[in-house]
């Protein structure tokens, strides 16, 4: 019986350190947020609270939400458009960027 118990909670475990909250909770990742900012570019904002979450329910999951990319906030500040070509449809994000001086 014990052997079961910790066969379990092994189990447990393990998925749970496979799961984070910005992972489960965010939604679908975007090429934005999985794209690293180049050189000269704005950092990418966090999710404050996923970030929060992780590190008091499970700070392991940090290193899965930042590998993901789950963890950084989608790309919202763009004009999405989007138009078919021939058979394909393409989807296009124009960002401004506003930097101060």
């Amino acid at each position: 019986m014990k052997k079961i118990i910790l066969q379990a909670l092994v189990v447990t475990i393990m998925i749970s350190s496979l799961s984070s909250c910005a992972t489960v909770f965010g939604g679908k990742v975007t090429q934005a947020q999985r794209t690293p900012p180049k050189a000269g570019e704005p950092t990418r904002p966090i999710r404050a609270v996923a970030l929060i979450a992780d590190i008091v329910l499970f700070w392991p999951g940090l290193i899965v939400d930042f590998a993901t990319g789950a963890i950084y906030k989608p790309e919202g500040n763009g004009t999405v458009t989007t138009e078919e070509v021939g058979t394909k449809t393409v989807t296009t994000t124009v960002t401004t960027v506003t930097t101060a001086q």
